[in-house]
């Protein structure tokens, strides 16, 4: 008697839930991954949570230590920290998401592009040779020079820092894809090259490179905060956690947390995405697995 086995979106679904049982039953990954939710739900929530308008000053009361009013104080202009960093936080980690995502989606397909037109494969792997040789710090100062800083020309010099790290892990899965039978046998019986790429390359590769893109998503908030902090990410008075650091590195002796307390929330944010990331690779990663 034939075994009934199981069909492909039922196997999908049992993958994906041994792979959260598994990150659930590792003590790290899950409070890395308890830690950044509630992060990104109190950023989404901002306007419900922030106890005053983020952007309104009282000069009477800057500089003020955390108190009951306050609760981690006021900055140079009397604006509310907790405010600040809670609609800090929202832009921070939406520039990371978007320098991830963009960058993941470009570095991918030209990594996969490379490996599947072998004649394309020197000029594209040049291509991504030269962007390695730029630091993200000098593409953002490139970029600001020629949009203006913002937000924008941080998110941009993340993206274009990400494509050639992307590329490079997701041309290196699609080789080793591309050895195996069942693409041979694709070409044997005459699938389009459009297939070939998206149902037997693409949908291979997008495991490896999700594990990382989970990696680089620290990394990711780190350079845009770096960048925030060097003046060239948000302006004031929009707030963004590496901004609001450098804001009060000129009162670290006397107003400590105007400068601290941002900085803290970036260590946080970076902490449990690198934590979460690890966990995520342990767990995907078949070579880790074996």
């Amino acid at each position: 008697m034939a075994v009934a086995t199981p069909a492909p979106a039922a196997a999908g679904l049992l993958r994906r839930a041994g792979v959260i049982e598994r990150l659930a039953r590792d003590r790290v990954a899950l409070v890395a991954a308890i830690l950044l939710a509630a992060i990104v739900l109190a950023a989404i929530a901002a306007p419900l949570l922030a106890p005053y308008d983020p952007y309104f000053t009282d000069l009477s009361k800057a500089m003020q230590p955390p108190d009951a009013q306050h609760w981690f104080g006021t900055d140079n202009t009397g604006r509310d920290i907790l405010s600040r960093v809670l609609y800090g936080s929202r832009n921070t980690l939406m520039m990371g998401l978007a320098g991830v995502l963009i960058g993941g989606a470009l570095g991918g397909a030209l990594g996969i592009f490379a490996a599947f037109y072998r004649k394309l494969d020197p000029w594209i792997m040049r291509l991504v040779d030269v962007m390695l040789a730029f630091p993200a710090i000098l593409i953002g100062l490139a970029v600001a020079a020629i949009v203006g800083a913002g937000l924008g020309a941080v998110i941009i010099a993340l993206v274009v820092s990400t494509v050639p790290d992307v590329a490079r892990v997701a041309r290196g899965s699609a080789i080793g894809i591309m050895g195996q039978e069942f693409m041979e046998a694709g070409r044997a019986v005459g699938v389009s090259n459009r297939a070939l790429i998206w149902r037997y390359l693409t949908l291979n590769c997008i495991s490896t490179i999700s594990v990382f893109l989970t990696l680089r998503f620290g990394q990711v908030i780190l350079v845009g905060s770096a960048l925030g902090f060097l003046g060239m990410g948000a302006q004031p008075p929009i707030a963004e956690l590496g901004m609001m650091a450098a804001q009060g590195r000129d009162f670290l002796f006397m107003a400590p947390h105007i400068s601290t307390i941002p900085s803290l929330a970036i260590f946080l944010i970076v902490l449990a995405a690198n934590l979460l990331g690890d966990a995520v690779r342990d767990v995907l990663d078949p070579r880790l697995q074996q």
